[in-house]
């Protein structure tokens, strides 16, 4: 198939280049981690609903997984389609490595926007264009000792942040010297983030500057800040607690931010008397559940410009969205359904754990769309260990952050000044 056939086939008129696959093709597909085993299981599935065609799943471990996309798009090497972490789709748009999806969404009834949380799929659009669709969805909330909440005084998570300041400080004078209400790892950015977006920080301007020192985030950063100089947190990293499980067993701290992977560990690692004694809850917010966004995680599935064969990746990725393998792609890896009716499957629907985040998706917002956020991460794990171990004051640690950042996004401003390339 010519270059040519294949950017048609890839843009407007994908939807008319969707006729049957000739025998013996095969589709290339990257997956990570544990999902690249498990989806194994489900394109069986899908080949035997496509006779002739063979989808050959290469399974690369996460640590590998970004060198690895960036030199097969150096080196025209790239799979029809992949998993895409979502914090990665802006760097691949803008290597122009992807296919736009937009009129393949719009032409199929089943791949309708209300069948996702709208954060997640925010995660996807770039430059107004969609780019990927969600497959599995991850974000943040607070996993608590609800026996000692309620020692405290609690009966439930305090919806605001002046609400739940006070229960940490409860908590704190219930446990005395050695023990601490919430636990904030300083080699951990995403609280920080949560914060100012929870305060309708961007944390980077449209134009492409950092706003971690407007009046937002400062806020939000001081807030935070006032919980290691109360010592409602320890000022340590999380390479510094020797077994985090253990710890929040033993009440050296109560509450820890942290994401849906933590599902299973605290179950298989807390022991059972304590298995009654933990809970999750949505983020409190700074004027109440609204206002307690977090952040919208995940993975998603894109299709490469250089299939060979996009209308069948296309194919494959309708096929993994359905609602019924949602639920058991879930089942096998215990990733949350980016799919809002697979999380009426029983097992989803009774797990008081699992509700949380159910709620929180409704209020996830992704992070800013840019290439260099994950470089941004490392710049603002830097200044809040400065700022929290006292090396430098709150205002100095987020002017030097502005700075590294601006710094960072140096390339990002001069394209952004420049004329728009329209590609199909």
């Amino acid at each position: 198939m010519s270059r040519w056939r294949r950017l048609a086939c890839g843009g407007l008129l994908l939807a008319a280049c969707s006729g049957g696959a000739p025998p013996g093709t095969t589709l290339r597909f990257w997956a990570f981690g544990r999902e690249g085993e498990v989806v194994q299981q489900l394109v069986r599935d899908f080949e035997r609903e496509h006779p002739g065609v063979r989808v050959e799943v290469q399974q690369i471990p996460w640590s590998a997984a970004h060198e690895k996309l960036l030199t097969a798009h150096v080196g025209h090497a790239t799979p029809d389609l992949a998993q895409l972490g979502n914090t990665w789709v802006p760097e691949l748009v803008t290597l122009d490595a992807l296919l736009p999806l937009d009129s393949l969404q719009r032409a199929a009834a089943d791949m309708d926007t209300g069948g996702h949380y709208p954060g997640i799929w925010a995660t996807n659009v770039v430059d107004g264009r969609l780019w990927g669709i969600p497959w599995y969805v991850d974000t943040r909330v607070l996993f608590y000792r609800k026996d000692l909440l309620l020692k405290a005084g609690y009966h439930a998570m305090p919806e605001t942040w002046t609400g739940w300041r006070e229960a940490m400080r409860a908590i704190r004078r219930q446990g005395g010297a050695d023990k601490y209400a919430i636990f904030l790892p300083l080699n951990e950015w995403p609280p920080q983030a949560i914060l100012g977006l929870q305060r309708g920080s961007p944390l980077i301007t449209a134009a492409g500057h950092g706003a971690f020192g407007d009046s937002a985030f400062a806020g939000a950063f001081d807030f935070m800040l006032g919980l290691y100089r109360e010592g409602l947190a320890p000022p340590v990293s999380n390479t510094e607690i020797a077994n985090l499980y253990q710890e929040f067993a033993r009440g050296t701290f109560s509450m820890y931010i942290t994401g849906p992977w933590n599902l299973g560990e605290f179950r298989r690692r807390l022991p059972d008397s304590l298995q009654q004694a933990w809970a999750t809850a949505p983020l409190p917010g700074p004027t109440g559940a609204a206002s307690g966004v977090s952040l919208a995680g995940g993975s998603s599935l894109v299709i490469f410009r250089e299939s060979r064969h996009p209308a069948l990746a296309w194919e494959l990725i309708r096929f993994l969205s359905r609602p019924e393998q949602q639920v058991r792609f879930y089942h096998l890896t215990g990733d949350l359904p980016a799919r809002r009716e697979a999380w009426e499957d029983s097992a989803l629907a009774g797990d008081s754990a699992a509700a949380a985040f159910r709620v929180q998706l409704t209020r996830a917002v992704p992070t800013p769309m840019v290439p260099e956020w994950e470089q941004v991460t490392t710049k603002i794990m830097d200044q809040t260990e400065a700022a929290v171990r006292g090396g430098v004051s709150p205002a100095e640690a987020l002017a030097a952050l502005d700075k590294e950042v601006d710094r960072l996004l140096e390339r990002r401003r001069y394209l952004l000044a420049r004329p728009p390339v329209v590609r199909p």
